[in-house]
């Protein structure tokens, strides 16, 4: 039965200006304040090579579709073969499998991400489904083809002033020179990631990283000594490139007591080809990311540590796809001890440098918020910060938890937003999604007399204050 047009003028138009704003106050904030804000991607994983070469998509689908595991997920569960996912099919036919599949994530970030991007991106407001599917496609690719649909063009479309991309200690950072010589208005600054130099449960693979960092660092690695001095000498090398940021991820947070000599010991095991127990893996775990970590603050680096995300569980596909394929899934550690002694290992030698801590399971929400304020020092507003919903929580219900439980443990006030995480140019939208949902906490709580209205000033520096102002003064870039 169809209702009658009359029985439905209650309902709210789809996603126009007021999109999850649903008080006049959040409507105030977002339009006069948080719409406005510039935007500092801290942590992506755009690429360089791209930003340098002001690439040119030739294609939505490459755009959209050719690295988002996202929606190579519900791909997979809408029952699309992989032919038309990661495969060998045209980038029409991938297109359409995505467009068949996207009524069907009613209720996933998915629908909302996708319709914003088009909106933003290509000044599109048609409902993407499979009989609009050939007419955005085409209008798509000859938005592409204009003056400023470049990788370049994209960023600046979307007021971006600061991007760190993702980069591994052997990375030479060319691209990032090359970009900084071109004159390009937006900062791309390299991350360091040195999760490669941590991965010593597989000896062989673990062998043959090590023998790539001992060539770019121009040292012969043959203990844990000359291991660290490589990584120190690179660390030096991305501070020299205009480097200020690491990001490292962990499944388990590491934990386990490791003197110098059985970290050496362990090293040389490892190198030696044998494979380590989980206790030893854990050990040797420990002892380089504290390393890292009193390198971090030696430099006055903000390091931020993403934890608890079971990767690459599917071996069948694994074996077929490699890495950052949608395979991946929340894990269920507990971290509370293992965190708080990490932590408490640098703060006792005044080494914990600015830091963010991300947790992929929402159970641990409230663990990480009090755990903030343990560390909390008095030097930096914020020093210890919780990182934003991540990967499986950064939609709607996992962004107000996050926000919700920083609120009652800690400072939303100084919170440093909203990032990406993203391989595509076009993601940007994300922070207008965050802005958003942060204005409508707020502007709730100010009408139901939870925030006095006299205060609303205050209210208003604060939703500038977490979409840029705190970041710019947190990260100094």
């Amino acid at each position: 039965m169809i209702l009658k047009s009359k029985t439905m003028s209650h309902i709210k138009p789809f996603m126009d200006e007021n999109f999850l704003l649903t008080t006049e106050t959040s409507k105030h904030l977002y339009h006069d304040h948080a719409s406005k804000m510039p935007i500092i991607d801290y942590h992506c994983h755009l690429s360089p090579k791209m930003i340098a070469d002001d690439y040119r998509f030739s294609t939505i689908t490459e755009l959209w579709l050719g690295g988002d595991h996202y929606k190579w997920r519900a791909m997979r569960t809408n029952g699309v073969d992989e032919h038309y996912i990661t495969g060998s099919a045209s980038d029409w036919e991938k297109f359409q499998k995505w467009a068949e599949t996207v009524p069907y994530t009613f209720r996933n970030p998915l629908y909302h991400w996708t319709h914003l991007e088009l909106r933003t991106a290509f000044g599109i407001t048609e409902t993407l489904n499979p009989e609009s599917a050939r007419r955005i496609y085409d209008a798509c690719n000859a938005k592409l083809a204009e003056d400023g649909m470049t990788a370049r063009g994209l960023m600046r479309r979307y007021n971006v002033k600061v991007v760190c991309t993702t980069d591994d200690p052997v990375d030479s950072l060319e691209y990032h020179r090359q970009i900084k010589e071109s004159g390009f208005e937006i900062k791309v600054l390299p991350a360091w990631r040195p999760d490669k130099a941590m991965a010593v449960a597989d000896s062989s693979s673990y062998r043959a990283y090590v023998a790539k960092l001992a060539e770019v660092a121009g040292v012969e690695i043959d203990s844990y000594d000359s291991l660290i001095k490589a990584l120190r000498i690179r660390h030096d090398f991305f501070a020299a490139e205009g480097c200020s940021v690491a990001d490292h991820g962990v499944a388990e947070f590491p934990w386990m007591e490791c003197s110098h000599e059985q970290a050496d010991a362990l090293f040389l095991k490892v190198m030696g080809g044998t494979e380590l127990s989980t206790v030893e893996v854990a050990q040797l775990q420990t002892a380089i990311l504290l390393e890292l970590a009193r390198m971090n603050h030696e430099k006055d680096w903000v390091q931020q540590f993403h934890y608890g995300a079971l990767r690459n569980v599917n071996k069948r596909m694994f074996d077929r796809l490699g890495p950052d394929t949608g395979y991946d899934t929340i894990g269920d550690w507990k971290s509370a001890q293992a965190i708080s002694s990490f932590l408490n290992a640098l703060n006792v030698d005044d080494s914990l440098a600015k830091t963010i801590l991300y947790n992929i399971n929402p159970s641990e929400n409230y663990v990480v918020a009090t755990m903030l304020g343990n560390f909390q020092d008095g030097s930096v507003p914020g020093k210890i910060q919780f990182g934003s919903g991540w990967w499986f929580n950064d939609q709607l219900d996992g962004m107000v938890q996050q926000m919700n439980a920083l609120s009652l443990q800690g400072l939303l006030s100084r919170f440093v937003g909203m990032l990406t995480d993203s391989r595509s140019f076009v993601s940007y939208p994300r922070h207008e999604y965050f802005r958003r949902i942060l204005c409508d906490l707020i502007g709730k709580d100010v009408e139901a007399g939870l925030i006095p209205e006299s205060e609303m000033k205050r209210v208003e520096d604060m939703v500038e204050d977490i979409c840029y102002w705190n970041a710019e003064r947190y990260f100094r870039f």
